[in-house]
């Protein structure tokens, strides 16, 4: 009977940090809707900002972690905004470079000012030294969980 409260206390914090990632997600959505954004358009944006830029289509969507198909609906959403531009790799024919356009990063300044208030705002009355240890908690249940995929991947071969 203790064993199953304690399952069910695990499940549960599974349930929370889901939760939690909902919500942010959600916040910080109605916060960027304003500027003509849906989830997928302004992630792709943030990350392709942080990875460099000049990305392949295939890199931004392992970033991402999501399947190529449908990064590519969403970039070519954001090309119609005319928030990027897709050009084929000099190295490689078949692949396409996904870059910012001067609209793109303008709008990234946006962004960024917007998802800062919201991390404000969603970390009100959290200290430094909280939140320090919040995050080596989740990197440590994230790398766990990464070695379990490993795991499991390679006793399937």
């Amino acid at each position: 009977m203790v064993k199953d409260l304690e399952i069910l206390r695990e499940l549960s914090l599974a349930e929370q940090l889901g939760r939690l990632s909902r919500l942010w997600r959600t916040v910080a959505d109605h916060e960027l809707a304003p500027l003509g954004l849906t989830h997928p358009r302004w992630t792709a944006l943030w990350k392709l900002s942080r990875l460099g830029d000049r990305l392949s289509q295939k890199t931004l969507a392992e970033a991402l972690e999501i399947e190529l198909p449908s990064l590519m609906r969403t970039l070519g959403q954001l090309e119609e905004q005319g928030l990027i531009e897709r050009h084929c790799c000099h190295q490689d024919k078949r692949a396409r470079i996904v870059s910012l356009t001067a609209q793109g990063k303008a709008l990234l300044d946006q962004i960024e000012d917007r998802i800062m208030v919201v991390r404000r705002e969603l970390l009100g009355g959290i200290s430094k030294q909280e939140l320090a240890k919040f995050e080596e908690i989740i990197t440590r249940i994230s790398t766990n969980a990464i070695d379990k995929l490993e795991q499991q991947s390679e006793e399937r071969e």
